[in-house]
């Protein structure tokens, strides 16, 4: 890849776990993706934990995108009548990162074979920044986070803000 193609940013971090009955001692997958871009000196600037509804999950979104640059929220992207992350935040994408969703159910064959096809994960910008919305397993926040958003997120970033 041409070295011209990717500028140097810095990569701010964001942490937002949905959920009903995780508190921020028991949110093992907001504190596994936490670890994971701290070991990559990315500095977490945002970390709440909010119920399944739809205006709470964009009233804390909008809270991170003041703060970080790279914002995970973790759980409520399955099929249940109460899973309403990809409703919150799809709409306010101002572009998808199409095969973010793509690849990662495409890893999560190895994990959990064909019922990869329920996750309904997605990435993609808002406002130059980058928002990613995963599974709410440890294992699913894992291997989105370590194999998909933290080798390409200083590339993203660069693309989302020319």
């Amino acid at each position: 890849m041409d070295s011209n193609h990717i500028r140097s940013v810095a990569i701010t971090g964001a942490v937002i776990t949905v959920s009903t009955t995780r508190t921020k001692e028991t949110d093992t997958s907001g504190q596994a993706i936490i670890g994971l871009l701290k070991e990559k000196s990315i500095p977490i600037e945002h970390y709440a934990i909010v119920t399944d509804q739809i205006g709470s999950i964009r009233d804390e979104l909008y809270q991170a995108l003041k703060k970080a640059n790279c914002i995970i929220i973790n759980g409520g992207t399955g099929l249940t009548h109460d899973d309403c992350t990809i409703e919150a935040i799809s709409p306010l994408l101002d572009k998808k990162i199409e095969g973010f969703g793509e690849f990662f159910r495409m890893k999560s064959i190895g994990q959990i074979g064909t019922a990869s096809m329920l996750s309904r994960a997605v990435g993609g910008i808002i406002g130059g920044r980058a928002i990613f919305c995963i599974p709410g397993s440890t294992p699913a926040v894992t291997l989105a986070t370590t194999e998909l958003i933290l080798p390409e997120i200083t590339h993203i970033i660069s693309h989302a803000n020319r």
